[in-house]
């Protein structure tokens, strides 16, 4: 494999550091090469190339924003034997701490970026030789995403709609209902999600919502800090509602107040936030069960009844 990889990536040099890391999905490791040190992950899943190239795909939106720090992705390399491997910037990260405060401000900036786009292009719509056409990350009126990115090693749909509660019931919901159902056919499951879909429209009235970038799976694990500030990685990046990135983040812990303050004071909680909070909380709770078992099963079912009384 390192023979293949310094050929892929020019360099006579490639000695491993030491330094490793991963999760459930995928493993990594640093590597010091003729133009730096770079972090290389690999995974055993067999669409690791569609899940790399989604990885990427929402890397690069992330920096063009130039709102929250993300590692700069060099690579995508086939090597032998059907092994796919991401090539990115190596950066020396520890936990998320001093710069929580920080990260929600960034976090908030990353949310509102589309939407100050759009308030850019009202304002220089009248300006010759101006507007959208000459920005270089235009604004999203949609929902959805260029390509597909996958929120674990599961693919999430991503084709562009102009609602957000069809968008969100749609393809996010409903792939995992169905893996659900053929899985373990949980007749619970299915008949509360019926129910729920009559529902969700009006845990939406009066909320306007211009599409967000989101990272798309920030959860405690795929944050840290350097000492420059806060960084997020391993992201499943889409346009959608801003409240659905504090989903999974306040499923695990590893966000202080500071991180939740600092984001609120620029982006406040809307009226039916904490419900909508659990309806995004339902599609990481289904996609952990689809990924895990059915250990997540009791809180999928849990959210549901709630949500329907």
């Amino acid at each position: 494999m390192e023979d293949a990889l310094r050929r892929a990536l020019g360099t006579a040099v490639l000695r491993p550091t030491g330094h490793s890391g991963g999760g459930c999905i995928s493993q990594g490791r640093s590597y010091d090469t003729d133009h730096g040190r770079v972090f290389v992950k690999s995974s055993c899943e067999g669409e690791a190339r569609r899940m790399f190239l989604g990885e990427v795909a929402s890397l690069e939106a992330i920096l063009k924003t130039r709102t929250v720090r993300v590692p700069k992705p060099i690579k995508v390399v086939e090597l032998p034997g059907d092994n796919t491997v991401l090539v990115m910037e190596h950066l020396e990260m520890k936990s998320l701490n001093r710069h929580s405060a920080l990260l929600g401000t960034q976090l908030a900036d990353l949310h509102l970026h589309n939407q100050q786009l759009r308030e850019k292009m009202k304002k220089e719509e009248s300006t010759v030789g101006k507007g959208q056409g000459q920005m270089e990350v235009q604004f999203v009126d949609q929902f959805g995403f260029q390509t597909v990115t996958c929120c674990g090693y599961l693919p999430q749909v991503n084709n562009w709609q102009s609602d957000w509660v069809s968008f969100f019931a749609r393809q996010r919901i409903q792939p995992q209902m169905d893996l659900i159902e053929r899985n373990s056919g949980d007749g619970e499951a299915r008949e509360l999600w019926a129910q729920l879909q009559l529902k969700i429209p009006s845990l939406f009235c009066g909320i306007e919502i211009v599409p967000s970038l989101l990272h798309g799976d920030l959860w405690g694990g795929n944050v840290a800090e350097d000492d420059c500030g806060p960084i997020i990685f391993d992201p499943a990046s889409f346009y959608g509602h801003s409240e659905y990135d504090l989903a999974i983040a306040g499923m695990f812990g590893g966000f202080s107040s500071f991180f939740y303050s600092a984001y609120h004071s620029k982006i406040p909680r809307a009226v039916g936030f904490e419900k909508r909070l659990k309806l995004y909380q339902l599609f990481h709770y289904m996609n952990h069960w689809n990924h895990f078992g059915s250990g997540y099963r009791g809180s999928s079912i849990n959210i549901m009844r709630n949500l329907v009384k």
